[in-house]
């Protein structure tokens, strides 16, 4: 799309949703893409090996993954687990998932028993495809779980009991037709941090794809243009890899990068957006400003993008200053979340920005700040941040949970949680959250399960997990725990409690910071006041 003479106004007003009745994703990111021999994924694995898989590749196998599954009992309606790293089984999975019918299930790898346990059994999984480190946590875990999903394993083993993907995929059938699903059938659950309970299971319809795209080409400056090739280091377990790269970029027929990153490295991300070309990342907030400390980045690695997205947190002028040094772009923030994600964005190419706000309503989507009743305020006035429904990118329900559902609409509005003020020239500024989510690096952590595991803890009595400022992170997880009676307290004590969270939840939500309290602020009800400890932490750090 050239962008000579576009303005924000004209791009917003000439757009228009085209939702067909029957849609599926499978087709839409692969199968229309087939015959010309094209590039699709490109991965590189932990030894440094590349392997390119085109689109009539990635059909084939997910063609005949999905004559294997439905061989095996699978049908239309079926949740299936994809318990797996970025890697090429791992889209064949997600594909093989959408031809029939069924609704993928994506599984960060570095879950523990309980996190995993939760979701599994919640979701009713009918099947897990994993690799060798997933399948060993998954049999260890069939004694807890009350469904006994099939497991099918990437990686040859010897165990009867489970699939091998090699000879499934090899013994299968090529031909396949996907099944007609309607634009608004299920397809997808990724599981989001509640903040009064377990995790809630977000269901996206097929559609929700199409609802996404202008959220992608907005903040990448008119994404696709030729030559474009994406990566992200976000997990494709999340939405922010998922939606906000791997199915858009495929839709649009641009090869996206898949690397399994264990951890993070600066030098190494820089090493490989310069290896192979990548012209457009969607990056956190805390990987940028881990890159930030890498010193002559351009002099050293080479490399040439285009655009860089960014969402989670603001990163503020000082950020985007080096980013437009260092990158030679400038980085467009986004905002959104997993029920209604990427809604809000600036797009540097067409508007000028404001350091310090949200941007203004992607092109396709209404965007209001709403008061308590759902009704719309004046410009300047703070409320919550509200986006008009209907709209495509939408979630179509939390998975076993009505009310849950029906809380989250007021007046026609989706309620986002958000509060902020929206100014006179339409641009919106995030205030807080209404709710007790933390946002750490990226990542959208509950605190309520990681309380719940705490308590498991032999040595803590009462807990209560909060959001912490922090200038790497934006925040990180916090516990103030009252310990039970007779419980020597030292720094053993906070490191056993730490592991005890990452082995049973995941890395990403363990509490590093740990406060000790002899007891913690209760309402006359008898309920934690989290909204107390967070404004003490915010006031020491301020």
């Amino acid at each position: 799309m050239p962008l000579a003479g576009r303005t924000y106004r004209d791009v917003c007003e000439t757009f228009s949703w085209t939702i067909p009745e029957r849609f599926n994703i499978a087709e839409a990111i692969c199968d229309r893409h087939v015959g010309a021999g094209r590039t699709a994924l490109i991965h590189e694995s932990a030894n440094g090996a590349v392997a390119t898989l085109t689109f009539e590749a990635l059909q084939d196998r997910s063609r005949r993954l999905a004559n294997a599954l439905t061989a095996h009992g699978l049908a239309r309606g079926d949740r299936i687990g994809i318990l797996l790293p970025q890697c090429p089984e791992a889209l064949i999975a997600h594909l093989a998932a959408y031809r029939i019918g069924a609704i993928a299930l994506p599984l960060f790898t570095l879950f523990g028993p309980d996190a995993l346990a939760y979701r599994l059994d919640d979701s009713g999984a009918k099947v897990v495809v994993s690799d060798t480190e997933g399948i060993e946590k998954l049999i260890r875990l069939r004694d807890r779980l009350t469904t006994n999903p099939l497991l099918i394993a990437i990686e040859d083993r010897v165990d009867g009991s489970v699939l091998e993907w090699a000879s499934l995929i090899e013994s299968a059938s090529p031909d396949h037709t996907a099944v007609a699903t309607a634009a608004e059938d299920p397809a997808i659950i990724v599981y989001t941090s509640g903040t009064t309970g377990n995790p809630k299971g977000v269901l996206y319809a097929h559609r929700t794809l199409l609802g996404h795209l202008p959220g992608v080409e907005f903040p990448h400056d008119f994404f696709p243009q030729p030559g474009d090739r994406m990566w992200t280091p976000a997990d494709w377990a999340w939405a922010g890899g998922l939606m906000d790269v791997l199915l858009p970029s495929l839709f649009h027929g641009i090869p996206v990068l898949a690397k399994r990153l264990k951890k993070f490295d600066p030098e190494d991300a820089f090493a490989l957006i310069a290896r192979h070309g990548v012209r457009n990342a969607f990056m956190p907030p805390t990987a940028l400003k881990m890159m930030r400390q890498v010193a002559r980045p351009r002099e050293r690695f080479g490399y040439a993008v285009r655009s860089i997205a960014s969402g989670g947190e603001r990163l503020g002028e000082e950020m985007l200053g080096w980013g437009r040094e260092v990158f030679g772009v400038t980085m467009n923030e986004f905002y959104g979340q997993t029920e209604a994600n990427l809604t809000i964005g600036n797009c540097a190419a067409i508007m000028p920005l404001k350091a310090g706000s949200m941007g203004r309503a992607m092109p396709g989507h209404t965007v209001e700040v709403v008061d308590e009743d759902g009704r719309p305020v004046t410009p300047g006035a703070t409320g919550t941040i509200a986006v008009k429904a209907p709209d495509p990118v939408f979630f179509l329900r939390y998975w076993n949970k009505p009310d849950a559902t029906r809380e989250k609409f007021r007046n026609g509005w989706l309620l986002t949680g958000d509060s902020g003020h929206r100014d006179e020239d339409g641009y919106f500024w995030f205030h807080g959250r209404d709710d007790d989510i933390i946002i750490s690096g990226g990542y959208r952590i509950g605190p309520t399960e990681i309380e719940e595991c705490l308590m498991r803890h032999p040595a803590v009595a009462l807990v209560a997990v909060v959001g912490v400022p922090d200038s790497l992170r934006g925040e990180v997880v916090k516990a103030f725990v009252v310990p039970r009676a007779g419980t020597t307290v030292d720094a053993a004590l906070r490191e056993d409690m730490q592991q005890f969270v990452k082995a049973q939840l995941s890395a990403h939500e363990y509490p590093r910071q740990i406060e000790i309290r002899d007891s913690l602020p209760m309402t006359v009800t008898g309920k934690i006041r989290r909204k107390d400890l967070r404004d003490e932490a915010k006031d020491a750090t301020s």
